[in-house]
């Protein structure tokens, strides 16, 4: 793949699916330049790869267009015993600053980077919840006192105060069900290209999302209703 001709001044190239995709913003078969007349495509993207930031290409085209740059800077080493080879490397090779890291210490590392952005926007989520749950009750609440005359007629037909509440509470909870349905829906839109790549998308704790978003919906519209129906609504009509 790395050996295939793609024309004059064009280096196939194979890199890390998260540095293209986030760092590059480049796709498979996009064309990178490097220099002037000169630029890399991308022929293969791994996943979960060792080469983050990093592209690979054939070792005689990089000789051929990088003729200043001597020697190597790293070395992949695959043995059975990789603690053991690694010590060993260190050793020896003391002299010439090797330092020998473990693959899966630096895929962990890799991941333990992923986890700290995962962890960040996951708590600006949780607080971003917070504040629309407390929005929503707001605007539940102030709803319901602008219709309290509506309300104080149906208890006057003969309505009970529980009846009213399931009935705010189905009427919001609806809204509620559509927007979140809306908002998921444009949300899938926009993530559109992402749904086919290879990589999984993590539906479980979407789904776990977005019904923790609309439990704290309901929530907040309950206790709104709540707090709204315990005002004395016959004096209300009487007001009116």
């Amino acid at each position: 793949m790395l050996q295939r001709d793609l024309g004059p001044g064009i280096i196939p190239a194979i890199g890390d699916f998260n540095s293209a995709q986030w760092i590059l913003h480049k796709r498979l078969g996009d064309d990178i330049p490097i220099a002037e007349g000169l630029s890399v495509r991308l022929v293969g993207l791994l996943d979960g790869s060792l080469f983050q930031s990093e592209l690979l290409i054939a070792e005689d085209r990089f000789a051929a267009h990088f003729p200043e740059r001597e020697g190597y800077g790293y070395f992949l080493v695959e043995t059975e015993q990789p603690a053991t080879v690694a010590a060993a490397l260190e050793r020896e090779l003391a002299a010439y600053g090797l330092d020998a890291t473990l693959s899966t210490e630096r895929l962990r590392g890799y991941r333990a980077v992923e986890n700290t952005y995962l962890a960040t926007f996951q708590t600006l989520g949780l607080l971003g919840l917070l504040l629309g749950t407390l929005g929503l009750g707001i605007l539940i609440l102030r709803n319901v006192l602008e219709r309290s005359g509506e309300l104080a007629a149906l208890s006057a037909c003969g309505f009970r105060r529980a009846r009213l509440g399931a009935m705010l509470l189905y009427e919001h909870g609806f809204l509620l069900l559509a927007g979140e349905g809306i908002g998921s829906v444009a949300a899938l839109i926009a993530v559109a290209p992402r749904l086919f790549d290879p990589t999984p998308l993590p539906w479980a704790s979407l789904g776990l999302s977005l019904g923790l978003v609309f439990a704290a919906g309901l929530l907040a519209c309950a206790v709104a209703s709540h707090s709204a129906l315990r005002r004395p609504l016959l004096a209300t009509l009487k007001a009116e």
